[in-house]
């Protein structure tokens, strides 16, 4: 990189510190000032920094590589969490504010009974390390290895390595650097620290994004403006003739499972068949059940920061600007590479779409070496490093929490002091830290496609739990028993599927095996077999006991104050208007790369 870059890069982190020591340095006396930021941050901290936490290599690399290979219908888990989003504001927000909790396994607790927490605890800590941080870690190494080239560096030999030949300590001490350098504010100076450097990230992370697009547009336009580069991206796209069918007609059998050379497949359309290998229909009309109530509402290392907003108005304008974000998210993570796409690349031409897959991992890194000018090459860096940032620490600041309230608390030391809390969670952010590293390396070593493992370790996490706290929520007969038999029997299944998937049905092509198969249509069976279960034991069982079952805690559809208040004093500051305005966005976007395009 030129010296410019890197002086655009390291002032980008200096001021990052900067932000991260001003908001983390107050005296820290309650646990509440360092797991929720003392309940102070106001709407435009709390959806920077939940969408902050949201972006990831996941999107800059598996995203947009993904993109690549099947188009249009990855940007399906950015727009259709605006559906999760519309639930979060007007139905789960007041119930998980009222019930005064650091952490939603305590939520679980009070709704259920202690060991639907303990076993939500649990798996929570697990995820957050297998699913959240170890492949954005990877991720964020493959970019630090990428641009500053530390093989080379250290001497080593970078064509063996490329071929597999010799070991990449480049890229493990790549994996270690990016991780230590964007934990270490979350360790020190708790969740203030973390949602404060959101707000500077998310605005690095959309300019950046947004200026390699439009930067990738006037380079496929020939000179023609934005405008023409869009048109030819979207011509491209199509696949109708050229080179861009006879890859389509070859490779579609990779993309729709069951799929013959030259069948049928849109490549800018939100909307694909129930074959489909990563996005089917399925998932756009479901996905809200069996991954949109775990990802955006019990996954701590979201919602912490709803449990940390002022009061309930910063809380829901929070996820109402936290919305408007998600919908601009694809014309930062997905266009890039359909550009890229058009573009043409050497790899497209390969036959093996195992490596296509392990290239289209490197677009958005290829891309700016390729049309990025000196200086913004290292701002474009800094934004990539902020994704990682902001990802690691609010994953790592939420692990510590759920561990230091929900197992150090409850069973090591229930008389710890605040002080002892604080001191806890600092401890276990560096021990979680550095197991995530280790799995990191575990997955440089395998070579995955970040998108697809991440978006598969969902649809197998997330169902049961989705089923759980929605029928709890809604029926007060659930008990903390069909609650367990549930979250047993949706993972018993989910193994099933997946071995199903990988085994027996591996190589078989009947309409059943093509269904089974997509990660997504496995998420919706499991969720929709722990819903019966659990319904099924909840018509046994006693009720639960009156005090698991209050208005705070699951729905009263007979009293309905809980969902008044906090929606904002005039019309400039209305959560619905805004809300609805952003729902009718969603609606446009979807039914243009659907059906007009």
């Amino acid at each position: 990189m030129h010296w410019l870059d890197f002086t655009a890069f390291f002032t980008y982190f200096i001021l990052l510190s900067v932000i991260g020591w001003l908001a983390g340095r107050s005296k820290k006396q309650m646990a509440s000032d360092y797991f929720l930021a003392g309940k102070s941050l106001p709407w435009y901290v709390v959806g920077s920094s939940y969408i902050a936490a949201n972006i990831s290599t996941e999107h800059f690399l598996g995203m947009i590589g993904a993109a690549v290979l099947y188009g249009i219908v990855v940007a399906t888990p950015e727009w259709s969490a605006v559906i999760a989003f519309t639930f979060l504001i007007w139905l789960f927000i007041p119930f998980l504010l009222s019930s005064k909790v650091y952490t939603t396994p305590e939520f679980l607790e009070k709704r259920f009974n202690r060991q639907i927490r303990f076993i939500f605890a649990l798996i929570t800590i697990i995820a957050n390390i297998s699913a959240f941080m170890a492949p954005v870690i990877y991720g964020g190494g493959l970019i630090v290895e990428e641009a500053l080239g530390f093989n080379q560096l250290f001497g080593l030999n970078v064509e063996a390595i490329n071929n597999g030949a010799a070991t990449n300590w480049g890229l493990f001490f790549s994996i270690a650097l990016i991780a230590f350098a964007a934990g270490i504010w979350a360790i020190w100076g708790g969740l203030k620290s973390v949602a404060w450097m959101d707000v500077l990230t998310i605005v690095i992370m959309v300019a950046g994004g947004l200026t390699v697009t439009i930067l990738g547009l006037a380079y496929i336009s020939d000179g023609q403006g934005i405008v023409a580069g869009f048109r030819k991206m979207v011509d491209i796209n199509t696949a109708n003739s050229g080179w861009t069918k006879e890859w389509l007609d070859t490779h579609v059998v990779n993309i729709l499972n069951g799929a013959t050379e030259g069948a049928s497949y849109k490549r800018l359309s939100v909307l694909q068949p129930i074959n489909h290998s990563v996005t089917p229909w399925t998932h756009w009309v479901f996905s809200f059940f069996y991954i949109g109530l775990w990802y955006t509402v019990i996954n701590q290392h979201m919602i912490q920061k709803v449990f940390a907003a002022k009061d309930i108005f910063h809380a829901r304008m929070g996820m109402v600007f936290a919305s408007f974000l998600k919908l601009l998210l694809p014309f930062i993570v997905v266009i890039p590479g359909l550009i890229y796409f058009a573009m043409n690349p050497d790899f497209l031409h390969s036959n093996n779409w195992n490596f296509m897959r392990e290239e289209a991992n490197k677009t958005y890194i290829l891309m700016i070496g390729r049309l990025v000018p000196v200086f913004l090459t290292g701002f474009l860096l800094a934004a990539l490093f902020g994704a990682i940032q902001s990802t690691v620490s609010s994953v790592l600041n939420s692990t510590s929490t759920i561990f230091t309230m929900d197992f150090y608390k409850e069973y090591l030391n229930k008389e710890a002091s605040e002080r002892k809390e604080i001191r806890m969670g600092k401890i276990s952010g560096t021990v979680i830290l550095i197991f995530s590293i280790a799995l990191a390396i575990f997955l440089a070593l395998t070579k995955i496609n970040i998108f697809v493992y991440i978006q598969t370790m969902y649809t197998f996490i997330a169902p049961p739990f989705s089923a759980i706290f929605l029928i709890g929520m809604l029926w007060r007969r659930i008990n903390g028993k069909d609650a367990l038999f549930a979250i047993i029997g949706g993972f018993a299944l989910a193994a099933i599927l997946k071995y199903l998937e990988l085994g027996p049905l591996a190589e078989v092509d009947t309409p059943f095996a093509n269904f089974i198969k997509p990660f997504a249509n496995q998420g919706l069976i499991v969720w929709g077999f722990s819903m019966l279960i659990a319904a099924v034991s909840g018509l046994i069982t006693p009720p639960p006991a009156p005090e698991n079952v209050g208005d705070g805690l699951a729905f009263n559809f007979r009293k309905m104050s809980l969902l008044k208040g906090g929606l904002g004093t005039n019309w400039y500051n209305s959560v619905t208007l805004w809300w609805g305005i952003c729902f009718l966005l969603m609606i446009v976007f979807v039914l243009v790369f659907s059906l007009y395009i």
